[in-house]
């Protein structure tokens, strides 16, 4: 596996998304202070609607990428030139489709965002938003091209470059003009940048790929069409389970409600993009080791990206619960927090059970095994909407959460795993991995309501954190210590990992004494040659 772009791909996307993080809760607060938590909710609801409308995506992007690797390690650039070119003419559909799509739900806007109270314009706020996605669709093929050539840090860094502006223009606007409508088109600027960057550094290094007129072969054609088939249908179950909870708070609670959620929301997602930062790299990279086909070689690697999986996860997880309460209180106001504690705790319970699925998809993806489990977000979707809506009348927010954890727990759990071993590796037995991976998740559950029996009480926000966190991270480590202790494979590779580093960070520092000794030298001759011209200066007079 390529290890070194592998963890340049990480590191950079881990910074960036930090940074990213720390200025969006600077710009929800404002936003919250000078526009109003309905604002903020509406943002939410505009989101989760286009999210619902990328559903004319296809899943098409992925079945083409990974179309690509096998013609990219072989140096077929003739095919890779005409997935290119297929893919570009399917983007500039999807946005179209989009665009239609868009302006066809804007009658709606009234009643999906209920208890709006009229202090900006719901259509054309909707719209300023909407061109801002579709205008992406535009240069999407060339994020695309970019990241199967194994250069996931670089369109990272265009992305955050894009969204530093974009943040800077909203933190501008919202200091000085206090509107939402300035506000969302500032995202239109971040757009342009990021796609004159994306032109830019596309032109410069695949400029024979994007130029090269290259027709796809039938073979390949009906490869991506039963590939693109499959990615269609996890797009629909992606959207019905993660889009649609927003919708149904929104139309049937109100946006002042979904406002208040998405407070955690954001902390709680954020937090999760960041970790997957540990792994959306990786895809292109495990994409080309699966296409070596050394089956042992990938579920080896699997096995000990689980167990990473796990021990992030636990820790993260717990941390979050831990704390956010107090960091909403501080970030946004101690009127929004959430007096009921079950709504962050099936927050984090939800988010941990789909962040354990990673190593999962990641290798699902990965060997293309996806096409074999196309049925199964349709599914979960369907599960997800209709105990959503039977749930949010009964329990509230939590019903929504509560539907999404046992549509995850009840499905996806069961089948993704079954796919990935049999279609993936070979037609193992994912026996092992269920029960490996259900006691894990019960074991987070009783971590969890521990931490909720040992938390502590405190006038002071920031020491209430503190302490918090600190019996957080204690918590976690008893089940990691364990898992240590009683794997043996996982702890050589932990050992392995960390002796790799030390190795790194040693080698960095004989580099940087042979470079002080070399200039050391430089001084030392430089000092003699100064000291011989003077004598020869004094022999001359």
């Amino acid at each position: 596996m390529d290890k070194k772009r592998s963890i340049l791909n990480i590191t950079i996307a881990l910074t960036t998304k930090i940074l990213l993080l720390v200025f969006s809760l600077v710009l929800k607060r404002l936003l919250i202070e000078y526009v109003g938590n309905d604002a903020n909710g509406v943002y939410s609801l505009y989101t989760s609607i286009i999210g619902f409308m990328g559903i004319a995506e296809l899943g098409v992007g992925t079945a083409i990428t990974f179309a690509m690797y096998k013609p990219i390690v072989e140096g077929d650039n003739d095919k890779v030139s005409a997935l290119y070119q297929l893919l570009r003419k399917i983007y500039l559909i999807v946005g179209l489709v989009i665009l239609v799509a868009g302006i066809a739900i804007m009658p709606l806007l009234p009643i999906l965002a209920k208890g709006y109270n009229n202090s900006f314009n719901l259509y054309l706020t909707f719209g300023i938003m909407l061109a801002s996605v579709v205008f992406e669709y535009y240069f999407s093929c060339k994020t695309s091209l970019i990241n199967a050539y194994k250069n996931d840090y670089i369109t990272t860094l265009i992305m955050a470059i894009a969204s530093f502006i974009r943040r800077t223009i909203q933190l501008f606007v919202l200091i000085f003009f206090r509107s939402f409508e300035l506000y969302l088109c500032a995202k239109i600027v971040g757009v342009i940048v990021q796609w004159l960057l994306t032109e830019l550094y596309v032109f410069r290094h695949y400029k024979d790929i994007i130029q090269t007129k290259s027709t796809i072969d039938e073979k390949t054609k009906k490869f991506v069409i039963k590939h693109t088939r499959a990615m269609f249908m996890h797009k629909i179950g992606t959207v019905l389970v993660n889009t649609t909870d927003n919708i149904i708070i929104s139309t049937i609670i109100g946006v002042v409600a979904l406002g208040q959620y998405s407070n955690y929301l954001i902390i709680m997602t954020s937090m999760a993009s960041v970790l997957a930062m540990f792994f959306t790299p990786l895809t292109s990279i495990i994409g080309h080791l699966c296409a070596e086909g050394d089956i042992e070689k990938d579920k080896k690697y699997f096995k000990f990206i689980y167990y990473l999986n796990f021990t992030i996860g636990i820790i993260f997880y717990l941390g979050y619960y831990g704390v956010i309460n107090d960091v909403v209180g501080i970030c946004f106001g101690s009127d929004l927090i959430y007096t009921d504690k079950f709504v962050p705790i099936v927050i984090t319970i939800n988010y941990f059970i789909q962040f354990i699925r990673h190593s999962v998809l990641l290798f699902r993806d990965a060997t293309g095994s996806f096409y074999y489990d196309r049925w199964k977000p349709v599914l979960a979707g369907i599960v997800n909407v209709v105990l959503s809506i039977a749930f949010v009348y009964i329990m509230g927010v939590v019903g929504v959460i509560v539907a999404t954890i046992t549509t995850n727990i009840l499905v996806s759990h069961i089948v993704e795993p079954y796919v990935l071993y049999k279609h993936g590796f070979n037609g193992s037995s994912p026996k092992k991995y269920y029960l490996i991976n259900y006691s894990l998740i019960l074991v987070f559950v009783g971590c969890l309501f521990l931490l909720d029996f040992l938390m502590q009480k405190n006038s002071n926000m920031i020491v209430e954190l503190v302490i918090n966190g600190f019996i957080a991270v204690g918590i976690a480590l008893i089940p990691l210590t364990a898992l240590l202790i009683f794997n043996k494979t996982y702890r050589q590779n932990i050992v392995k990992m960390f002796k790799r580093l030390k190795n790194l960070i040693r080698r960095k520092k004989s580099v940087t004494i042979e470079d002080e000794n070399k200039t050391s030298k430089n001084l030392d001759n430089e000092q003699i040659l100064d000291e011989a011209n003077d004598k020869l200066s004094k022999n001359d007079k």
